[in-house]
């Protein structure tokens, strides 16, 4: 077991909402059409703020809670896939903002992924010889959404949460994880294509920044691939599916977690969505369902918990913890 606790969780939403209604003023499109797909009803979309932004006030916020200084951190770690900058990341923006001066930052990129993978490196780092840091996913994705095309604009919405970890002696941690990628497949979900527009270039193709993705390449990868290393997690930390206390998946799509909790025999009250109300905020997700069940009491101390994110890359990966 890599040990640490969940010392406190936190969320920033943008306060605009953008209903299926809204999106059928100017798209062709309809609240059933979205919502009996998806399970989604509205997304949270910013006005002026960016990545950075939202993850600051995580950040803020997690500190304030803690009553803790910004000086206390050893490291701050950023999943995002809508940064606002390629430099300086946004993990570095946040620790100037909060004045986190012993701390170092860094964001990783793993799309949907992106909290499993910063939350197992954060992991991995306490179990040397750093004592606290922050794991944060932020997404504004609605800056790589092409709104006229409403096979993805219908998807994605905007939003940042976090936890604040600390090192810890009492039997709380990461008991197994199980983290794959394949690249081969990376062509079913792009976004932020660059384009080389160097003196020396010849011509080259017009870059498109905007999100493309084979829906039903992506769906079949998530129903197959999930199951997969949820069980391979399992396996490692001599656990069963009835072990486990809540499951925390991405939240990309009601039918992708439906089909999963049937394959586990689970009840699928064990399985928490809340994509009605942000649709698929990529590394955002997981955060931001973690913090409304600290809050709810659904996740709690003592038990067991199975997270699980997956998407572009492609990118999929399980942690099981002990809070």
């Amino acid at each position: 077991m890599e040990k640490f606790t969940i010392v406190q969780s936190a969320r920033a939403i943008p306060s605009r909402v953008v209903t299926n209604d809204d999106l059928a003023l100017f798209m062709d499109t309809s609240d059933e059409w979205i919502s009996s797909r998806t399970g989604i009803r509205q997304r949270h979309i910013v006005d002026t703020e960016d990545t950075s932004d939202l993850a600051v006030t995580v950040a803020e916020k997690l500190l304030h809670q803690a009553g803790l200084t910004a000086d206390q951190l050893d490291f701050i770690l950023v999943g995002t896939m809508s940064p606002d900058t390629l430099s300086p990341s946004v993990a570095q923006i946040v620790q100037g903002k909060i004045g986190a001066h012993n701390a170092f930052a860094w964001d990783l990129s793993a799309a949907c992924s992106g909290f499993v993978y910063t939350l197992s490196m954060a992991s991995s780092l306490l179990s040397t010889r750093y004592e606290r840091g922050l794991v944060i996913g932020a997404e504004v994705l609605s800056k790589l959404v092409d709104w006229e095309d409403r096979s993805t604009a219908v998807l994605f919405g905007d939003g940042a949460a976090g936890v604040l970890l600390e090192r810890t002696t009492a039997a709380t941690g990461l008991l197994a994880e199980s983290l794959k990628t394949f690249g081969e497949r990376s062509q079913f979900l792009t976004a932020g294509q660059q384009q080389n527009a160097n003196h020396f270039a010849g011509t080259l193709k017009t870059a498109d920044p905007y999100f493309k993705m084979d829906g039903r390449e992506v769906y079949s990868f998530a129903t197959r691939e999930v199951p997969n290393v949820l069980n391979e997690a399992l396996a490692k930390a001599d656990l069963t599916p009835d072990d486990i206390d809540v499951y925390l998946l991405h939240q990309a799509n009601g039918r992708i977690i439906s089909s999963i909790a049937k394959r586990f025999g689970q009840p699928i009250e064990k399985f928490q969505m809340n994509m009605a109300s942000y649709g698929n905020t990529s590394a955002a997700s997981i955060g931001i369902l973690l913090d409304e069940l600290r809050e709810a009491g659904t996740v709690h101390a003592g038990q067991t918990i199975a997270i699980a994110g997956f998407g572009g890359g492609l990118t999929v990966g399980a942690l099981i913890i002990k809070v």
